[in-house]
């Protein structure tokens, strides 16, 4: 096997055991890179020298018998709305397009602090605005398993280059759904953790009550390490959580005999792919058998969950973007006449369409006369979507269901942007609650695309989360990769 196509565990042994070093593991994904991301377009930046550079310095610790961190040379790719030290990061938006920030978000000081190694940085939908990363100001990304269709958004890029082995793993951000649903369209894990458990100090905000970021990997194993290093609390966010975080690892293999498993009717009742019900329908025979209880559940307030999600996050979005003004950071409108024409062109100029439409729709909701009848409203909504899960988690351990109605569509293909907005259904909810959640691989359709299925836990049970997952996991075998061997038709 080539050291790139290595899960987090398996090059970890092969390091410690040093049948291979950091260098010839971080040069390895670097040539993945050069060979397949000119067909993905998964990336917005190559750390090339920086990575490798990092890389020996790792491998001259070991060497020297130093200790190192968890991940001891691991190379992983950062999605680019999180702040990266002296790396571009542009949240793939015109806007920030020249952006070099002067400090890490606390998940990446995390990172470094376990001897991790970054190689490159992750398309995305501008701001994290969108299902599909063709929102980038850049260029769109295309999903491994068929370059002709998307790789979901907007962690896009992050999924892709996980799915093309153009990293050991990846991090994303997850709004309402932008982890679990390209991780469903590229056959990976993504982990929606629980709002507070990792902090959001340097990701640049989008909706700031529902943004969670998280690991997008090969395997759920791979996954809970990844929470261990990057969870915990920081002083310097005012949402993390304050608690004693546990091994996300502890626990992972025990049996799920007695587990108590939610199947929810309304997200059944929805229109949903032939082989995406057929998957999940596998998916619970599977737990079934390994002795798990399924129990039917409903949850009334599903069929709001969308509207109340696309009021509130835009409601959040104008009030997060309007720091975006030309005057301190960032792309400037090089024609204006006075101060109020160049704030009007730059955000004209500097935001794409999406952002636009969204920060409208947020400005509208919040005016006044309209903030009572939609703003106030959804966050009434918001409350009765908690109590919903609330009553549902004090009998059970979990819920399963679909990641989304579909597979990965073709690019272009949404007519609208309600079209696109409902790839996000069965994943919304699970922010709007602060709950947790994690998409794994669950089968492949008849034209050859992944499917993903969605494990559902209460606040802060991510471990019952992995234990179900990561059996659900083992008894579904997946194993499949893409096959990367044509650019699409532009």
């Amino acid at each position: 096997m080539d050291l790139y196509g290595l899960k987090l565990f398996e090059a970890l042994e092969k390091l410690d055991n040093k049948e291979i070093s950091a260098e010839e593991l971080t040069s390895s994904c670097l040539k993945r890179i050069r060979e397949v991301d000119p067909s993905v377009r998964a990336l917005v930046s190559v750390c090339t020298e920086m990575a490798l550079e990092r890389a020996r310095m790792i491998d001259d610790k070991r060497a020297k018998g130093e200790p190192l961190g968890r991940l001891r040379g691991i190379p992983g790719i950062i999605k680019d709305c999180i702040s990266t030290k002296d790396v571009l990061s542009t949240a793939s938006s015109k806007m920030l397009y020249n952006y070099v920030p002067v400090f890490d978000a606390h998940v990446v000081e995390n990172l470094e602090r376990d001897d991790y190694v970054l190689i490159a940085k992750a398309n995305m939908d501008e701001f994290a605005m969108g299902s599909s990363t063709e929102n980038s100001a850049f260029h769109p990304t295309n999903n491994p398993w068929n370059l002709n269709t998307v790789p979901g958004g907007s962690s896009g890029g992050s999924a892709a280059c996980v799915a093309a082995d153009e990293a050991i793993f990846a991090l994303g951000s997850d709004t309402g759904g932008s982890i679990r649903q390209p991780a469903a369209f590229c056959g990976v894990v993504g982990v929606k953790p629980t709002y507070g458990t990792v902090s959001r100090y340097g990701l640049m905000s989008f909706a700031s009550s529902l943004d969670q970021i998280g690991p997008i990997t090969k395997d759920v194993r791979d996954a809970a390490l990844l929470m261990n290093i990057i969870s915990g609390t920081d002083e310097r966010d005012s949402t993390s959580a304050r608690m004693d975080y546990p091994d996300y690892l502890d626990g992972i293999e025990n049996d799920i005999k007695g587990k108590k498993i939610g199947i929810p009717k309304e997200y059944l009742a929805q229109e949903i792919d032939n082989d995406i019900r057929s998957s999940y329908d596998k998916c619970i025979s599977l737990l079934e058998s390994a002795g798990a209880q399924l129990v039917e559940i409903s949850l009334p307030t599903f069929d709001y969950a969308l509207s109340a999600y696309y009021i509130i996050s835009s409601a959040e979005v104008a009030s997060n973007l309007a720091r975006y003004d030309g005057i301190r950071y960032g792309f400037r409108a090089r024609k204006y006449e006075d101060l109020s024409q160049m704030y009007k062109n730059t955000r004209s100029e500097g935001f794409g369409d999406e952002v636009k439409r969204r920060v409208i729709l947020g400005n509208y909701v919040l005016s006044s006369g309209y903030y009572d009848a939609y703003y106030l409203k959804a966050l009434k909504v918001r409350t009765l979507i908690k109590n919903d899960f609330k009553k549902h988690f004090d009998s059970i351990d979990a819920i399963i269901s679909p990641v989304t109605p579909t597979t990965a569509f073709e690019h272009g293909s949404k007519a609208t942007p309600l079209d696109m907005y409902v790839s996000d259904l069965f994943t919304v909810p699970v922010n709007i609650a602060g709950l947790t959640a994690m998409s794994i691989p669950a089968g492949i359709s008849g034209k050859g695309m992944p499917i993903g299925v969605q494990i559902i836990a209460d606040a802060f049970n991510e471990n019952k989360m992995f234990n179900i997952a990561y059996n659900l996991e083992g008894m579904l075998g997946f194993n499949q990769k893409p096959a990367i061997k044509e650019s699409p038709n532009d």
